[in-house]
């Protein structure tokens, strides 16, 4: 509590993420390890007049539930889910885990089916203000192979935390990204190559998005929605995919016609596999997202922050964005991650937009 980045991103979240008002019913999700960050919020969201519901949940209580609940545990949305996604005006959501590999022998199809029962929940709150955000941890860290420290440091920065003004920061980054997305206006086809690489796919009657930090903190993408038909090509992700206490690796993908028509992994390519069986929204693409966050340059195993490394692009299987004019309808959404940093590209309607990582705007 002493740390004065915690208080910042507190500020961060209740101040500029959602822009609480007085009289706001904002939930607050965690578990005991992100106290710190908890009470920072709760005193912030006191002091902006709204009322805080604080959730804190034992580490531990999701394993329980994939191990040893029943059928109907899978299936059922239970009347509180409902309204408490219907009762709050913003939810801000904090991942803070001890055991990244908690869920790794879990069956996958009891994951999958979870994701699809709780869609409607989602859904609702999709439609609210919300943002999640990490508070540091031993796991994450020792997954980034830093120490604690030092991955304090890493989060701190990336959210722009250590920075005496940090939602100024947060403004500048807007600005800056509003320049590439003016310069994308108009766009009818993306092409994007590299090792393994050249997948092109049409962005036309699309709309980009400015992810600020308002849904996401860290925060420093643009992105929307491919055209769902119109994904043709493959691509091979640098990076594994780091979900439900597993990770995926050596991911290669072919597109027909904007569906995924050969899927292979040279680590879990069967969860990847049945991931994709969640149902027909799952084989095709709902996202496409520049990262541009500078202050990001490394992978961590971390989505949150991964997909926004300065230099990368992501796609994403599953949902799309209702704001982007996507209209794939998914259980899941999993962000995979392109490396363009050395020998890659984007293309637009044939021009270069990006290359190795920097952009090429006049």
């Amino acid at each position: 509590m002493n740390d004065p980045r915690i208080r910042n991103h507190a500020r961060i979240l209740v101040n500029y993420s959602i822009g609480t008002r007085k009289a706001d019913t904002v939930g607050v999700n965690g578990n005991v390890l992100a106290e710190p960050l908890i009470v920072s919020i709760y005193e912030e969201l006191i002091k902006a007049g709204a009322f805080p519901v604080i959730r804190m949940l034992p580490e531990g209580v999701s394993e329980i539930l994939f191990r040893k609940g029943q059928p109907h545990h899978f299936r059922t949305i239970i009347p509180f889910q409902y309204a408490y996604a219907r009762c709050m005006d913003a939810t801000i959501g904090i991942t803070s885990e001890e055991n990244t590999r908690s869920l790794s022998a879990v069956d996958p199809k009891k994951q999958a089916l979870m994701s699809k029962t709780m869609k409607p929940v989602a859904d609702i709150r999709r439609k609210k203000k919300w943002v999640l955000t990490l508070f540091p941890t031993n796991a994450y860290a020792q997954d980034a192979e830093m120490s604690l420290d030092d991955f304090e440091d890493f989060v701190y920065s990336a959210i722009f935390a250590d920075e005496k003004d940090p939602i100024a920061q947060w403004k500048a980054l807007r600005k800056r990204q509003a320049k590439l997305i003016a310069a994308l206006r108009g766009t009818s086809e993306i092409r994007i190559v590299g090792g393994g690489t050249d997948i092109k796919f049409s962005v036309k009657s699309r709309k980009f998005i400015n992810s600020d930090g308002h849904r996401n903190m860290p925060s420093g993408e643009i992105f929307t929605a491919p055209v769902e038909s119109s994904v043709e090509g493959f691509i091979e992700y640098d990076y594994p995919v780091c979900r439900s206490g597993r990770e995926i690796d050596g991911i290669r993908l072919v597109f027909r016609k904007g569906v995924v028509v050969e899927a292979t992994a040279s680590k879990n390519e069967m969860f990847l596999k049945e991931m994709l069986k969640t149902d027909a929204g799952a084989l095709r693409l709902g996202e496409f997202g520049i990262g541009t966050n500078t202050r990001i340059q490394r992978f961590i195993k971390n989505i949150l922050f991964d997909e926004k490394i300065g230099g990368t692009i992501h796609l994403a299987l599953g949902q799309s964005y209702a704001e982007t004019g996507g209209k794939n309808k998914s259980a899941i959404h999993w962000d995979m991650i392109k490396d363009l940093r050395k020998g890659g590209a984007i293309y637009m309607d044939g021009k270069v937009f990006q290359k190795d990582g920097k952009f090429l705007l006049s």
